[in-house]
């Protein structure tokens, strides 16, 4: 341990926490940040209180703590302890706690002096984790408001100091330097038609013959892992085993993967992303990277979290190349070009910037802060993701329109459970869905592959044959325990488990297109499909649990068939009944129903008298919003005036334009369209409607008096003749005039209150263009030799002055000149 880098830089952080109450300590895979530094805390008596340690994976959680412990030949739960959801393992004495970065969030919503507390560490910041965020903004608002004697510790292994110091200005910085031992890095990019998992197990079936020690293969995730695996298995020579790692693996094979190979046994892992950092597994020496992994991304269109295989930044390469070095001098193969790993950004896209944001939402309210920009972030939430957050918290009941928690979004945060899952648990608190509820979330928890019936699930469970039984068990009455109720799995009927799932998913509650064929509407408005073989797939309703956003639609991974008659039973508030106006395209006239609603989906119809004009008129306003706006007459008028209003508006964002974009148009027909429509009885009528008119009236004035102003149509020569100037979205303006008109111009014309030079089209006595420019005065001293040369040859009866910047401008020829 003392040839461990970091032990050279122990003397000044223990120095640096002294003096200092933030830290930040750079130190690359292998340096010993995660076990050194935390032993020495302990040893060195620093602190007489608590030191809680932040790790973003329950997996280095348990093996930090375990061995942590070793090193003081104590038991965990003595001096070292650990905390995560549902297991920890702590004692009266426990010093050195380490937790997951969800138990650290609510170690600060729960006492945000921290009392006991001294110094918080958090390990693996480079992995950007949303809780881990979230963490840090509070323990910094903590720390500046109520604790200023509190140690906050950052590490990481690749984050640029300056992502991290504009948190922390004055924190001590240190770096502890480079890995132990040199790895030999080369490239082995894949060939056209070659598979990746085929030329995975070449290679490392090629290495394990010629090299010394173990192997570490990094893959995107469990499918390929299981696939590679059993290529290997099929090929390789009794003394190796082949180790899967990952997340959801149990503990004893996650043991097996990280312990050292028994005797003179070697060993391959089979890695998911989880064993770039923190973990030391033993007796690596060789690393084959894919250079691949699987993120989660939230598509904020559909509201749906899609998981995406992309390639990994240049950071978690060097990672990954860095566990072949810990032990011994080592080699890593990555199965990419060099040019590839060149192109990479230097740093994966934090979780903030990429996630659903409901939780984060949740959390920040409990805090107390109204707008997240109130603490300090590295990276602040993106606000539309932040708003879809908090109006999804809206719908769950956890919180007001004016974002404060309501008293189940309190009791939310209690439960340290997703908010979903969270709100359908308490929403069924002490009701006959309760042991449902309960049941629904424990097997939501614990998901079986491959299963797209959760029903299936609970069958397997009720009779004993889960593969996860026990765990159900004891995940079950944890849950019964905190909600204060029983829980009954026996008596708990299939059909009232999708009820229960309403409460968490009312967004995902899906209705058959009607063809049978396994396409669906959800109630957010957009589609998903399942295939027309799965047995769901005939079902009328569902309620689609888990959605994923492929590239061209969003599949069905795990639903529940639902009845609707028993929804509306058990929850008649769900529903909304409305009086629907609209226009029957088909049928060329105007039709009225009653409406129940369930969310964008109608579930039943029923007919209504034949509506007055005010009726026909929002029938109309609904005929255009479904099919567009090209619906009505557009003119050259008014494209042309509309054009130049939305050219206004880029140009001059300052003023204050009503909405003109199409998406505005749209949502507002109500205030800007309806005007017009008196008189207008069907859809072909709507021809008759002045565009202009109605568009014109929406800017209103002075707008529509400053736009001519600011953007005239007109511009006009020293000739006195005037010519239109064209406007076009995302386009400077254009003026096209002959070049004789010009003459005697010293600059282009300028518009838009100063901000915009109008190009001008320069023309040919014949209207032809022959020279574009915003520079006038650059062509009269450039170009205009060349133009004026082939102009006399081929307009020889029109005047080409030598010095055109001072000749007067004409539209006449020589001879008209000289009469």
């Amino acid at each position: 341990m003392s040839q461990l880098p970091i032990m050279e830089v122990l003397p000044q952080l223990l120095t640096a926490l002294s003096q200092s109450s933030q830290i930040i300590l750079k130190a690359p895979p292998g340096a010993g940040k995660s076990t050194q530094f935390p032993l020495a805390l302990l040893q060195s008596g620093t602190f007489s209180g608590k030191i809680i340690m932040l790790e973003p994976r329950r997996l280095a959680v348990r093996n930090l703590a375990h061995y942590l412990a070793m090193q003081l030949n104590e038991k965990v739960g003595e001096s070292i302890g650990y905390r995560m959801r549902g297991e920890q393992k702590v004692g009266a004495n426990t010093q050195l706690e380490i937790v997951t970065e969800g138990v650290m969030s609510r170690m600060l919503q729960n006492d945000p002096e921290l009392m006991g507390i001294e110094c918080l560490i958090f390990d693996e910041f480079h992995e950007r984790s949303l809780p881990a965020d979230t963490a840090l903004a509070f323990s910094l608002e903590s720390q500046a408001v109520f604790r200023d004697d509190l140690k906050i510790v950052v590490m990481s292994a690749t984050l640029e100091q300056d992502a991290l110091q504009g948190v922390l200005p004055d924190a001590a910085y240190i770096e502890s330097q480079g890995r132990q031992f040199p790895v030999e890095v080369s490239y082995r990019p894949l060939k056209p038609n070659e598979r990746l998992l085929v030329v995975m197990a070449n290679k490392i079936d090629h290495l394990m013959q010629h090299q010394e020690g173990s192997l570490l293969a990094f893959l995107p995730g469990v499918g390929a892992i299981r696939s590679l695996q059993t290529l290997l298995e099929e090929r390789l020579t009794s003394n190796i085993d082949v180790c899967p790692l990952y997340g959801q693996l149990a503990l004893s094979d996650q043991q097996k993967a990280i312990a050292p190979a028994a005797g003179e046994r070697r060993k391959i892992v089979l890695a998911t992303n989880i064993a770039e950092t923190s973990l030391t597994i033993e007796g690596i020496t060789m690393v084959v990277d894919s250079g691949l992994e699987k993120i989660a991304r939230f598509d904020l269109k559909t509201g749906i979290t899609r998981l995406d295989e992309v390639s990994i930044a240049q950071s978690s390469a060097e990672q990954r190349a860095g566990r072949a070095g810990r032990l011994t001098a080592g080699l890593c193969v990555r199965l990419y070009s060099e040019s590839h790993y060149q192109q990479q950004p230097a740093m994966p896209i934090p979780a903030i910037l990429q996630s659903d944001l409901s939780t984060l939402a949740l959390d920040v309210a409990q805090w107390g802060a109204t707008d997240p920009n109130q603490l300090s972030w590295v990276d602040s939430p993106p606000p539309a993701a932040y708003e879809q957050g908090r109006d999804l918290l809206y719908r769950l009941g956890l919180m007001t329109s004016s974002y404060q928690l309501t008293a189940m979004g309190y009791k939310t945060q209690t439960l340290g459970i997703e908010p979903r899952i969270a709100a359908m648990l308490l929403k069924t608190q002490a009701t006959a869905l309760n042991s449902a509820a309960i049941a629904l979330a424990t097997l939501l928890e614990e998901p079986e592959k491959n299963t797209l019936d959760i029903c299936d699930s609970l069958q397997r469970w009720q009779e004993g044959k889960h593969n996860k039984q026990s765990r159900l068990n004891t995940r079950s009455q944890q849950l019964s325990q905190l909600l204060g109720s029983s829980f009954s799995l026996k008596s708990i009927q299939p059909d009232v488990l999708s009820v229960a799932a309403c409460l968490a998913f009312p967004d995902r509650i899906a209705q058959s297109r009607g063809q049978k064929n396994g396409r669906f509407l959800l109630s957010n408005g957009h589609g998903a499909q399942l295939a027309d073989t799965e047995s769901l797939a005939s079902e009328a309703y569902l309620v689609a649990l888990d959605v994923v956003r492929l590239p061209h639609y969003s599949r069905i991974v795990s639903a529940l068939r639902l009845s609707i008659a028993d929804l509306h039973a058990h929850y008649l508030d769900m529903f909304t009944t409305v009086e629907n106006v609209d226009w029957d395209e088909q049928r060329g006239k105007l039709f009225a129903e009653q409406q129940t609603r369930l969310g964008k989906l109608i579930v039943a119809r029923q007919p209504l008298p034949a509506p007055g004009a005010e009726k026909m008129t929002q029938a109309l306003l609904n005929y255009v919003a479904r099919q567009g706006l090209s619906v009505l007459k557009w003119d050259k008028r008014s494209i042309a005036w509309l054009n130049r209003v939305r050219c206004a508006i880029e140009w001059l964002p300052h003023e204050a334009w009503p909405g003109m974009n199409d998406a505005a148009l749209l949502a507002e027909l109500d205030q800007w369209l309806a005007p017009y429509l008196v008189g207008i009885h069907s859809a072909n009528q709507l021809k008759n409607v002045c565009v202009f008119d109605a568009l014109h009236a929406r800017l209103g004035w002075p707008l529509n008096q400053s736009l001519n102003t600011w953007l005239p149509p007109e511009h006009t020569m020293p000739t006195g003749h005037r010519h239109p100037i064209r406007y076009q979205e995302g386009k400077p303006p254009i003026l096209s005039v002959r070049i004789q008109e010009v003459f005697g111009e010293q600059a282009s014309p300028v518009i838009a209150q100063g901000t915009q030079i109008v190009v001008l089209e320069l023309l040919s006595p014949a209207l032809r263009p022959i020279q574009i420019t915003q520079d006038l005065a650059g062509f009269w001293q450039g170009s205009y030799r060349e133009v004026q040369k082939e102009m006399k040859g081929r307009y020889p009866k029109h005047v080409w002055p030598d010095d055109p910047a001072h000749h007067v401008a004409t539209t006449k020829t020589k001879r008209q000149l000289n009469s």
